[in-house]
């Protein structure tokens, strides 16, 4: 596997090892040993989710806060996504930055998104399977969210903004400069 670094200190991007042959592919997708040498830490995931979504959708962007943080490792397995991380870690020299990775059932790719940052992403094909992993359990009194399309985040969602598909509670969501204490500090 490949890991590129982000320029969001520990985000990163996993390329697969992909072995191709005339019957189809074969990647491994996980392994703890690689994944927590990857990271530099141990992460030991307790839940995997999965949503499936039409083009437009957009999912985000969500984070939990306190005892129930959560660090995510994401991936598409059907359509493509474009994800998105935003650092909402108080002190940190790139707090309210983002980064984007597209995601697809084509390149394989994975994007680890740590404990402080806030996550969505949008749907760019006219069908996507999205999974992930938590390294911690949802509590819903612990969510938290940044309106996706708040100007000062300036997020190109990679569709127009007509095109986009957001649910009521999403677009409650508050921007970040009205967030308050998100509960990460660097």
């Amino acid at each position: 596997m490949t890991i590129t670094p982000t320029p969001l200190q520990g985000c990163i991007i996993i390329t697969p090892r992909v072995f191709n042959d005339d019957r189809g592919y074969f990647f491994e997708s996980f392994s703890a040993k690689n994944f927590n040498n990857a990271v530099g830490y141990e992460v030991n995931f307790v839940q995997d989710n999965q949503s499936f979504s039409t083009k437009g959708v957009c999912r985000g962007l969500h984070f939990q806060k306190g005892e129930h943080a959560q660090s995510k490792l994401v991936r598409v397995t059907e359509g493509e996504v474009l994800d998105v991380a935003v650092d909402v870690r108080k002190g940190s020299p790139t707090f309210g930055q983002h980064v984007t990775v597209r995601l697809s059932a084509q390149n394989h790719q994975q994007f680890f998104i740590p404990k402080g940052f806030a996550h969505g992403f949008v749907v760019l094909s006219d069908t996507a399977v999205f999974q992930y992993k938590c390294d911690n359990y949802y509590n819903k009194a612990s969510e938290g969210g940044l309106l996706y399309s708040d100007p000062a985040l300036n997020i190109d969602w990679g569709l127009p903004a007509a095109e986009l598909l957001v649910s009521e509670k999403d677009l409650e969501l508050p921007l970040l400069k009205d967030a308050g204490d998100m509960g990460f500090t660097l």
